[in-house]
């Protein structure tokens, strides 16, 4: 394989496949509200969070992790100030104390807090701004999660990063490389030394969370229900671990996910159901490992030409990623895994993405099955072919449908749920 797309491979894993705690939208807010705390130097009196449509979409109804419970974007701010600890970034809530849970909710009734939708064509935006002690602090993330375009104190830069026109700079790994043949090549002939740390950890992670959402009453329980209601096959238990890490996510649990695409909904669509599966066929460590940079990869694949966030679900492109993860365990190579990932957005690329809640534990077990289908229908020789539908000759031409479908048509589809959802119908 080339070393260039080698090496760039591995750089995307290590960039993408990162712990995280919590829905990454919210805890992407209280980061850069500990940001700001920390440049302003002090509690203060007054905040403002300014933010793109889509970060209030996703942040809305989920609960903030080690709150006691607290849901949306002034009490993911309030956690950041009073409790983050910004040099975790996405674990910026992670060791929050008994006590400061108290704090927050303190914080939150005395600070009077503005939140507010940017209009200023960025669909991924969050702006902190604090007063207090006489002074203000801005922060302001744009693009992605973790990338911080400026740091402010009484208005003078304390770092500022030029981003792009639309969505922030991106990472150094140049995703444009990612083809679904070389994916399947880089699987086959990667050093397992080069990616065991990053995938072991995904495995270890998004397993345990899985384990606590199928054991405690979390959310809508969508994991606990699949298994009572459709038995123990192989199939349903993929589906089941998948969305029980979810319903715990979703609903406030403590307990790292590695993330896939800025999302810990996909990264545990995109792993569990590879997990299970192996477990299933006794597949050896190291066949587990090489399926699993095959499903995330297919995942970031697909996503990177959608953008982190739209209305389109993302939850349906980690299922094609698993498909294609579990496609690889049974010895399917190149044409198999075309195939499945052809006919696994062929079904399911309608999903809608109306923000993070308890319903996306279902929306994943719904993305699951159509990758599990996709994969069934290639080892039964049967495939949706060019025509049917927005499915074109090639996977990679079909790759660029969906993916012009998310980003561009359903542009209005995604206004008008953020509508529904700030302004609903009563």
């Amino acid at each position: 394989m080339d070393r260039r797309i080698y090496e760039e491979y591995v750089r995307i894993l290590e960039e993408e496949l990162v712990p995280a705690m919590g829905c990454t939208e919210p805890i992407a807010v209280a980061y850069a509200a500990a940001l700001a705390r920390a440049a302003l130097g002090c509690i203060p009196e007054r905040a403002q969070v300014m933010a793109s449509a889509n970060i209030i979409k996703n942040v809305k109804s989920v609960v903030v992790p080690n709150t006691g419970g607290l849901r949306g974007i002034a009490a993911a701010a309030a956690a950041g100030i009073a409790a983050g600890r910004e040099e975790k970034k996405l674990e910026v809530l992670s060791d929050v104390t008994e006590e400061q849970i108290g704090q927050i909710k303190a914080l939150l009734d005395a600070m009077e807090c503005t939140v507010e939708q940017a209009d200023n064509g960025h669909i991924f935006y969050i702006e902190v701004t604090l007063a207090g002690g006489g002074h203000t602090a801005r922060t302001e993330i744009t693009g992605r999660h973790t990338n911080v375009t400026a740091v402010e104190r009484d208005g003078q830069a304390l770092w500022q990063e030029a981003g792009d026109e639309a969505e922030g700079p991106h990472p150094a790994a140049d995703r444009s490389l990612l083809t679904v043949e070389q994916i399947v090549e880089f699987a086959d002939c990667v050093r397992i030394e080069d990616i065991r740390d990053v995938i072991q950890r995904q495995i270890d992670c998004n397993t345990a969370i899985a384990e606590e959402g199928l054991r405690g009453d979390w959310g809508a329980n969508i994991g606990s229900i699949l298994l009572k209601a459709y038995g123990d096959s192989v199939q349903n238990r993929a589906k089941a671990y998948a969305a029980a890490g979810s319903d715990a996510r979703m609903n406030g649990c403590e307990l790292p996910v590695v993330i896939n695409s800025g999302s810990g909904n996909q990264g545990l669509t995109a792993s569990l159901p590879v997990i299970v599966y192996a477990k299933e066929l006794g597949s050896a460590q190291e066949e587990l490992y090489r399926a699993l940079v095959v499903s995330n990869l297919v995942t970031i694949h697909l996503k990177s030409g959608i953008g982190p966030l739209s209305a389109y679900c993302g939850a349906t492109s980690a299922g094609c990623g698993a498909g294609a993860g579990v496609t690889y365990l049974y010895g399917g190579r190149f044409n198999e895994i075309a195939h499945t990932v052809v006919n696994a957005v062929a079904i399911n690329s309608g999903m809608i993405c109306d923000g993070a809640k308890a319903s996306c534990a279902a929306k994943i077990a719904s993305a699951v099955e159509a990758g599990l289908l996709g994969m069934q229908m290639q080892r039964c020789g049967s495939q949706f072919c060019g025509g049917d539908g927005i499915v074109v000759k090639g996977v990679e031409n079909t790759i660029r449908n969906v993916c012009q479908l998310a980003k561009e048509g359903m542009r209005e589809t995604d206004r008008t749920i953020i509508e529904l959802m700030i302004h609903p119908c009563m």
